[in-house]
């Protein structure tokens, strides 16, 4: 009986013991429950017990370098409906499927069988349609305020700005590069309802969306409406495959304008027809290559000034055509341009004196000459799916590449690396990195601003003598349809053939036109390409060069850029020259003031163009066939 007393306090202790401990750990519990998740518990309750309707944040604007908006945002609704809510189902889906052109029966169908809470009806409702809907008070029907984007100016930068897709989220261009800070943060609004889906109040809670970030751009609306103008007019005048024109700050790389044609209108994306979409969606200038031709020569004449393989000095001679590793290399006149210095081969555009530089400088020079001004490697523009550009393996190059290489055969560039790699050139040596973007931001931070490039990859000497050369090209060689009366501007024309199949194309060409102004201090550069030109020429001296002067006619006065000197317009009649020989018209031409190229080597004038009689300014070229 005694030992089984202290037996009983012992089990009476452990159960007092488990009873505290319980009671303890309920304490414990109690406090994690109501003190340290209380929070996160009532608002998965809150969401067990609710429904919520998402709200779109707006995407942020993107503004040229004067703050015009190039795309905006316009208020759109979404349509909901909650089937367990909706009191009539026929009547319903009728006004709905009225105003917003869909088939009333299968949304009926959709709402009586659906077993979700909440079906989306339709998105992008233009906001007239939307608030029509509201005012009628559907019972079921809900609507959440959204925005999509808008284009003021339609078919400008369509190849530059992108689109998104659905959902507004940015697919390509400036809207997918820069998604991150323009898309913003979504809100929503809950909406508490019983556990059949049926709503108990009006709204219980409401996340306000955050705008996304402002992209404030180098881009200048006005100067783009010239580009606009003046590749939708190279596209039709010289019935070609697509004409495409850069205008860049030759300071800082920003590009001004990108304009190319054929294009389409943002604000109305052609998402039925994947293949049309991605044919005029891809940015060409900086995704596709091209071989250059003789506008690669600026970068053979600046190196071999560099590297003191000729001065104004040399002297070359061209006989037509050279021979190297046993190939006879011609030049594009068979005929030879004879005895020449330098800034006379620059002119003539003669292929033998950059084969004979190239030569002289060696592969491993020329090519890291070439690689400092970017070629054969990203620019690292702020753009998805930038091309490198195509450049033969160094160790592979023999004589006979360099050569070609020279006057800009071998090697594929895109546009856009070739026009930053000649502002390199004009403003005064020093490389610059291409971009669109000059600062994101909002009402409360700055989360990116573009710093300009620091490194010289020629000196100021050198491209001090660039300018005056390529300012001889507009003034005496073939860049003359490229210049404006009372103007100094500088440039360079290139006419490339195509290849098909590794094979040379047979009538297919690219013509081009790079220029910058003013001359002595360059603030624009301007590449123009007409790709496939099947008017009357090829020649980007004729094909090419006439935009780019009218549309820095057209930048000149928009600036306010005073001419340095004011020549009055002469005109003179385009002289008759069919059946004269080719030593006649020459001298014809010569004594009206007129230039020309030349298509083919006979000796007989077969045609010229413009036609007899036909007035044309003194200076102009004009094209002769023999």
């Amino acid at each position: 009986m005694n030992n089984s007393i202290p037996k009983t306090r012992k089990r009476l202790l452990t159960v007092i013991a488990s009873i505290t401990f319980l009671f303890m750990f309920l304490c414990v519990r109690v406090f994690f429950v109501c003190v340290i998740d209380g929070k996160t518990l009532v608002l998965r309750a809150k969401d067990q017990w609710s429904r919520d309707l998402p709200l779109k944040a707006p995407r942020g604007e993107i503004l040229d370098r004067y703050g015009r908006p190039i795309v905006e945002n316009k208020s759109v609704f979404t349509v909901y409906v909650k089937p367990r809510s909706v009191t009539d189902v026929g009547v319903t889906s009728e006004i709905l499927a009225s105003a917003l052109s869909l088939d009333a029966q299968k949304l009926a169908h959709k709402i009586k069988n659906s077993s979700v809470g909440e079906i989306t009806v339709k998105k992008n409702v233009d906001f007239a349609t939307g608030e029509k809907l509201r005012r009628l008070g559907l019972d079921g029907v809900y609507f959440s305020t959204d925005s999509t984007r808008d284009y003021p100016y339609g078919e400008y930068l369509a190849q530059v700005v992108g689109y998104v897709n659905v959902d507004n989220v940015g697919q390509n261009g400036l809207e997918g590069y820069y998604d991150r800070y323009l898309r913003g943060v979504d809100g929503k609004t809950l909406i508490p309802s019983d556990n059949s889906g049926k709503d108990l109040e009006e709204v219980a809670s409401y996340v306000k969306p955050l705008r996304g970030a402002t992209l404030a751009t180098t881009i200048d609306l006005n100067i783009q409406s010239f580009a606009e103008d003046a590749v939708k007019r190279a596209l039709v005048d010289h019935n070609a495959k697509r004409a495409n024109m850069i205008v860049m700050d030759v300071k800082t790389g920003g590009v001004t304008a990108m304009a190319s044609a054929p294009t389409y209108d943002l604000n109305s994306i052609p998402r039925n027809d994947l293949e049309m979409l991605n044919a005029y969606s891809k940015n060409t200038m900086i995704v596709d290559v091209y071989e250059p031709g003789s506008t690669f020569k600026i970068f053979t004449t600046a190196l071999a000034l560099e590297n003191g393989v000729a001065d104004d000095d040399s002297t070359f001679f061209c006989a037509g055509s050279r021979i190297v590793d046993g190939q006879r290399i011609k030049c594009w006149r068979t005929k030879g341009h004879g005895s020449q210095h330098l800034k006379e081969g620059v002119c003539n555009s003669c292929n033998c004196v950059f084969m004979d530089l190239a030569l002289k400088m060696g592969t491993k020079k020329f090519y890291e000459g070439l690689r400092g001004f970017g070629l054969g490697e990203k620019t690292g523009v702020d753009f998805y799916s930038e091309s490198s550009g195509i450049m033969m393996k160094e160790s592979g190059v023999k004589p006979v590449d360099l050569a070609r290489i020279g006057f800009g055969q071998a090697v594929a560039v895109t546009p856009l690396q070739l026009i930053s790699g000649v502002c390199s050139v004009v403003n005064g040596g020093i490389k610059v990195t291409p971009h669109f973007a000059e600062s994101v931001y909002d009402d409360n931070s700055e989360y990116y601003r573009f710093l300009p490039e620091t490194k010289r990859v020629i000196s100021r000497s050198t491209s001090d003598r660039m300018r005056e050369l390529l300012e001889a090209v507009v003034n005496e060689g073939g860049g003359r349809k490229g210049g404006v009366k009372g103007y100094r501007i500088g440039g360079k024309t290139g006419t490339a053939q195509k290849y098909a199949s590794g094979a040379i194309a047979n009538g297919k060409y690219v013509s081009s036109f790079v220029g910058f102004a003013p001359a002595d201090n360059p603030e624009y550069a301007i590449l123009f390409t007409v790709d496939e030109p099947n008017s009357y020429a090829y020649y980007g001296s004729i094909v090419a060069a006439p935009y780019v002067a009218d549309t820095f006619e057209k930048i000149f006065y928009y600036e306010g850029i005073k001419p340095v000197t004011h020549e009055p317009k002469e005109y003179v009649d385009m002289p008759a020259l069919t059946g004269l020989r080719f030593a006649q018209a020459s001298a014809i031409l010569k004594e009206k003031g007129l230039y020309y190229e030349v298509e083919g080597e006979g000796e007989i004038i077969k045609s010229s163009l413009p036609l007899p009689g036909e007035k044309i300014e003194k200076g102009d070229v004009v094209l002769i066939r023999t």
